[in-house]
């Protein structure tokens, strides 16, 4: 790509401003000093800006522990957005602006997000045909049972859907309600809760902590976030190649 955009799509300047401190002799491209705007070079290339180094990222991939209280969306008229959350906790990158939730969890709910720009892993991650995994902990009110169990591994028909067969596992319960983790394939409005409804009970709290290979990094708060790791990256990619 051409230089100029190379630098202003990394929050150099703005076009006009980057062309003037690349003219000025500012900006080296493999240790040479280019003055041409225009200049050609790749994601590879060695860039440096002022005698400071400019990456360029293409795609930015966030974890965010979801608190409770905002909304899965990019703006809201009404409610703070996990988005605002992401400001206040002080992420900055140029490419804020195309960053998106991959998936939704419910304002009450907390938990793993998965924050990013790459709309084609996005896509590829909320798609119910795909059948990536999403845990969740919950407590309920009600205890459950054995038979909720078998209910959740056989799927459950509601008005709008039909719930694909998921995984119920009993953690503990009490005289008031039970500890559990759900496991669903899908991302249905409200689709734990409703699940839980159907056997009778209600979901008092609900954190997702893992979506597909990805598993909530236990030193995040709620509303604080991290970048992932290279490695995790990779998890989510060879998950679109299999």
């Amino acid at each position: 790509m051409r230089l100029d955009k190379y630098l202003a799509d990394m929050g150099v300047g703005t076009r006009s401003e980057v062309k003037k401190l690349i003219g000025w002799g500012r900006v080296t491209v493999d240790s040479k000093v280019i003055r041409d705007p225009g200049f050609k070079v790749s994601e590879e290339s060695l860039v440096f800006a002022d005698k400071k180094e400019i990456k360029y990222v293409k795609y930015c991939y966030y974890m965010l522990n979801k608190p409770r209280g905002c909304v899965s969306a990019t703006s809201d008229k009404e409610d703070k957005t996990v988005m605002d959350v992401l400001k206040n906790a002080g992420l900055k990158t140029p490419v804020f602006d195309e960053l998106a939730p991959v998936g939704r969890l419910d304002k009450d709910t907390e938990g793993l997000l998965l924050i990013t720009n790459d709309g084609e892993m996005a896509h590829f991650l909320i798609s119910p045909k795909n059948h990536v995994d999403k845990l969740y902990y919950a407590e309920t009110e009600g205890i459950m049972t054995e038979e909720d169990i078998s209910l959740f591994k056989k799927g459950m028909e509601f008005n709008d859907f039909t719930a694909a067969p998921a995984d119920l596992r009993i953690l503990s319960s009490n005289d008031a309600g039970s500890k559990v983790h759900i496991t669903i394939h899908e991302g249905k409005f409200h689709q734990v809760k409703r699940m839980v409804a159907k056997c009778g009970k209600t979901v008092t709290y609900l954190k997702r902590l893992e979506f597909g290979p990805l598993k909530l990094d236990s030193k995040l708060k709620p509303g604080n976030y991290r970048e992932l790791t290279i490695d995790e990256v990779n998890s989510l990619r060879c998950l679109q190649e299999k």
